[in-house]
């Protein structure tokens, strides 16, 4: 049984990213469907796909998941010799919590950082609840770093659902020019180096849409 994958934009679509890179990096074979955002036909699109009207979607046969964790737990349950979540117990909660706080906040990064892989150079002010955010982004990757580098350079040493989650924010400070120290750069090396992250921007570098709600900067 093939997945199906319903994402938006390679450009902009950072939760359809993190499903996408999540079946991508660990070679589980899927079809991708691909919806563009803010268009006309957008939101019937999409609601043929689910009645949440958003991406991503993940359909395996009868079966269609949406929300990102859901096809991450989702994921990570078909296929278990991928081991998705770390297998020592406290790695693991130390993953599911990151990634909860990842799904649920950042509010201010998201709002001022908008992923848009093309825009490379943009400037956003920094204000006080972004930096916090950024503050909070950086001190959760310095600890993994500190405490997984050693089995290798994902957040958890191997490739998780936590890479997933946290791809985005690597793209967004990318793109906006987010300095970080070295104790926190180990996991956006490897993110940027890994094949599937790199066949992912060229493919956001290529499509012509553009959402103007989403193009912040200067």
């Amino acid at each position: 049984m093939k997945a199906i994958l319903t994402i938006g934009n390679k450009n902009y679509s950072s939760w359809s990213l993190r499903a996408w890179l999540l079946l991508r990096e660990s070679s589980i074979d899927f079809e991708e469907h691909r919806i563009a955002l803010d268009t006309p036909t957008t939101q019937r699109e999409l609601l043929d796909v689910s009645a949440a009207g958003r991406v991503p979607v993940l359909r395996l046969g009868d079966l269609t998941v949406w929300d990102t964790m859901a096809i991450a737990e989702t994921i990570a349950e078909r296929w278990p010799e991928k081991a998705l979540w770390p297998v020592d117990a406290a790695s693991r909660a130390h993953a599911r919590s990151i990634c909860a706080e990842m799904h649920s906040g950042f509010a201010a990064l998201r709002s001022a950082m908008p992923m848009n892989c093309r825009a490379m150079g943009r400037k956003v002010e920094v204000a006080d609840e972004l930096g916090d955010d950024i503050r909070r982004i950086i001190a959760i990757w310095t600890d993994c770093q500190r405490q997984y580098s050693e089995h290798g350079d994902w957040l958890f040493g191997d490739f998780s659902i936590a890479d997933a989650m946290f791809a985005p924010v690597v793209l967004r400070f990318r793109t906006y020019g987010i300095d970080l120290p070295e104790s926190a750069k180990l996991y956006p090396r490897r993110l940027l180096k890994s094949d599937a992250m790199q066949a992912w921007l060229l493919a956001a570098e290529s499509e012509t849409e553009v959402i103007e709600a989403e193009e912040i900067g200067q």
